[in-house]
């Protein structure tokens, strides 16, 4: 897989269709538990300051870029990562290859149980043969009970799905996916985060026009004022400045090699006079 590291995140390059590609054969695999993340300029910020929520972006199997400014992130580094991967189009990338093959199993984690109906129905409407093998709407708190862990887990598995998708929010959702992969029995598990209302049609995604001018954000800002100033007033600075300080990091350290280089070309030419 073709990987770039920012932040000292491994963030996949190769774009939606391979990534895709790489959960369906984890799900034809079957062996073993995989996760997918999405990276964002707030997850990155909010991880700087949360070790778990850190860990576990950086030991993601799949981590996508999901936010505009990673994707702008990598350009000013000079890194190979040209297409932005969010987490709604990879649910619905993943959802649509589903539906062409017979009696793969979703499982849903988080929510509401309206939005978890709504879920259902549209699924059994629009896709009827991918079976949602179960869902499960926890309780709306910060930390879980290990007791009501021990109880998804159980539920997860029991209901032996391919794909488990988490919708709690970041990093709730991630963290919960970290202390918890492996007691899973499921190949690949996804953190989607708002994906679970848009495609239950609770909350309206950014339309096409937005998103292709890389104001997604700034649409659902006007929508959620409330919910997200913080995340584009407080997150969006700080990963900003990580940024420049990455990038004058990054420079200085080509100058360096530079200047060594040129200091061993000047070497080996005396050493041959």
């Amino acid at each position: 897989m073709k990987r770039v590291d920012i932040f000292g995140y491994r963030i996949s390059a190769e774009g939606m269709r391979r990534d895709v590609a790489t959960a369906l054969a984890w799900i034809a695999d079957g062996s073993s538990t995989r996760y997918v993340v999405t990276v964002n300029p707030h997850s990155v910020a909010v991880a700087a300051s949360d070790p778990l929520f850190r860990a576990a972006l950086r030991d993601a199997d799949l981590a996508l870029p999901d936010g505009t400014g990673v994707v702008l992130a990598a350009r000013l580094f000079g890194l190979p990562l040209r297409e932005r991967v969010t987490g709604s189009d990879f649910f619905g990338a993943v959802i649509e290859a589903a539906s062409r093959r017979m009696g793969v199993r979703f499982f849903f984690l988080g929510s509401s149980p309206y939005v978890l109906s709504r879920i259902r129905e549209r699924i059994r409407r629009e896709y009827p043969r991918v079976v949602v093998c179960g869902a499960y709407a926890p309780s709306f708190c910060d930390d879980f009970a290990e007791d009501e862990e021990r109880k998804m887990v159980a539920a997860v598995n029991a209901a032996r799905p391919d794909v488990l998708w988490v919708g709690m929010t970041a990093p709730k959702q991630e963290c919960w996916i970290y202390r918890n992969r492996e007691n899973l029995s499921v190949p690949c598990v996804a953190a989607v985060g708002a994906v679970f209302d848009f495609f239950a049609g609770t909350k309206r995604r950014s339309p096409a026009f937005w998103r292709r001018l890389g104001l997604e954000w700034l649409h659902r800002l006007l929508q959620e004022p409330a919910r997200l100033w913080k995340r584009n007033f407080v997150s969006s600075p700080i990963f900003i400045g990580m940024a420049v300080r990455e990038w004058i990091r990054r420079a200085a350290g080509r100058k360096e090699r530079s200047v060594t280089g040129l200091s061993d070309i000047g070497a080996h030419r005396r050493e041959r006079t």
